[in-house]
């Protein structure tokens, strides 16, 4: 499930996600990214990751077109975890993306939103 927190950002995404994500839930996200993209900014991300079991299979689909279609699009993201599979895969999507990407754990979710300016440091 994912599910949208406030944010005064005009180009940020921010969402809890957890269980597992299908291809609704991700495809709802595309009008926020296209929004964004519309004014010429990048689109910045905080993902807080809570039980978090990855996609069902449409999902991961949707996930992976809508990525391939905007990964220029894509500035920073904060993905607040905890599972070390969580911290692995961030440094991979690190490794192949332009973006900078930071893994914090869940006790740090107050420095990661300040990282990604979702509140104020």
């Amino acid at each position: 499930m994912i599910n949208l927190l406030n944010s005064d950002r005009d180009n940020l995404i921010a969402v809890e996600v957890s269980g597992k994500v299908s291809k609704e839930e991700v495809e709802n996200l595309h009008p926020l990214i296209d929004k964004i993209i519309a004014k010429n900014n990048k689109v910045d991300f905080y993902f807080e990751l809570h039980d978090f079991y990855g996609y069902d299979l449409e999902g991961l689909w949707a996930d992976l077109k809508i990525d391939a279609a905007h990964i220029s699009d894509y500035g920073n993201m904060a993905i607040v975890g905890d599972k070390i599979w969580q911290e692995k895969t961030t440094k991979v999507l690190n490794f192949f993306s332009g973006s900078q990407i930071k893994y914090f754990d869940l006790n740090e979710k107050d420095t990661a939103k300040a990282w990604i300016g979702l509140v104020k440091a």
